[in-house]
């Protein structure tokens, strides 16, 4: 099959009042993201809650975005258990929806040693039916050493590439350097996207970029910029999208202030899995004013409505605070 390569993006999961997944509006998401260029769709990414929803769901999020998709471009379907039968179990069901490969994160919770994470990987690629992205996450899981990268990638056909999410650039050329002398088809992702242009030019493939799901067009211009050329327009743009990226990591519970930008593109998220203080709240009504603004200066003017200014913002605040 074709090397795995270009933007994913791991949508959110929007929520309707009774907490239930909205499926029209999720798969209204699918279509304007397709729609916007993205190479390949990423359900049950950090970004998609996966670790919030029941092992139900997360099949239901697959089917209703495979189902949506239609063969349109690839999927690549989060299978993150924290038990081989469960990501087994998982892969089997994604491989009867046509997904292309499952992204699959080391074992979480109990600490491993690397040999256990090298063990985990070589039983879910000898049971697993679909391709196998290894999904490095230090933050949340065990670790996937590149050492352990390499070897796996020598002696499991089944497993295709990685992606990292370390936020570790240094770790990311070590990565490269050792994967393109053992496997030069092996794909390599990046998975934070304030560094997708400087990991493109040191060779990676391309990325699963939670901000594709705001600003789509955005990021794939700098994935496509980059293989036409025009280096001096990638890194412009990547500096453009910064403090946007900066504010959506920031802005409370992670993902809600990306899910405050998708709501600035005009869809409704709904309510979050992770309930929020009050005090969080207003911070995230505050970040989200400032979300617009930088929306609406990088062109994208369905967000102007809600640009303010910051003092009209905490009046509101003030204001709000003494209502019952």
């Amino acid at each position: 099959m074709s090397k795995i390569c270009g933007i994913f993006c791991p949508n959110i999961v929007p929520f309707r009042e009774d907490g239930s997944i909205h499926e029209d509006e999720l798969r209204r998401i699918v279509n304007w993201l397709i729609d916007k260029g993205v190479h390949g769709l990423y359900p049950n990414g950090s970004t998609g809650e996966f670790a919030r929803l029941s092992f139900e769901e997360r099949l239901r999020v697959v089917e209703i975005i495979a189902d949506e998709n239609n063969g349109r471009v690839p999927i690549l379907a989060g299978a993150a258990e924290n038990s081989i039968e469960l990501v087994v179990r998982a892969a089997k069901h994604y491989a009867d929806l046509g997904v292309r490969v499952v992204s699959v994160t080391g074992p979480y919770f109990y600490k491993v040693s690397p040999d256990g994470v090298e063990t985990y990987f070589r039983e879910v690629a000898r049971r697993c039916p679909l391709d196998i992205l290894i999904y490095n996450i230090p933050q949340f899981a065990n670790e996937v050493p590149v050492d352990v990268v390499a070897r796996l990638a020598s002696d499991c056909p089944r497993i295709v590439g990685t992606k990292d999410s370390s936020r570790d650039m240094p770790r990311f050329l070590h990565t490269i350097n050792t994967l393109r002398k053992v496997r030069p088809d092996f794909s390599l992702l990046i998975g934070c996207e304030e560094i997708l242009y400087p990991s493109l030019m040191m060779g990676g493939d391309g990325g699963t970029i939670a901000s594709a799901g705001v600003v789509p067009e955005a990021i794939v211009k700098i994935y496509e910029d980059f293989r036409a050329g025009n280096y001096d327009e990638c890194r412009r743009v990547q500096l453009k999208l910064l403090d946007l990226i900066e504010l959506m990591l920031k802005a409370g519970n992670f993902p809600e202030g990306f899910r405050s930008g998708v709501s600035l593109r005009g869809f409704h998220p709904g309510p979050p899995r992770q309930p929020i203080s009050a005090r969080e709240q207003q911070f995230l009504t505050e970040m989200q004013t400032r979300m617009a603004c930088l929306l609406k200066d990088c062109g994208f003017q369905e967000a102007a409505m809600q640009c303010v200014q910051p003092s009209v913002v905490s009046m509101l605040a003030r204001l709000n605070q003494r209502l019952p």
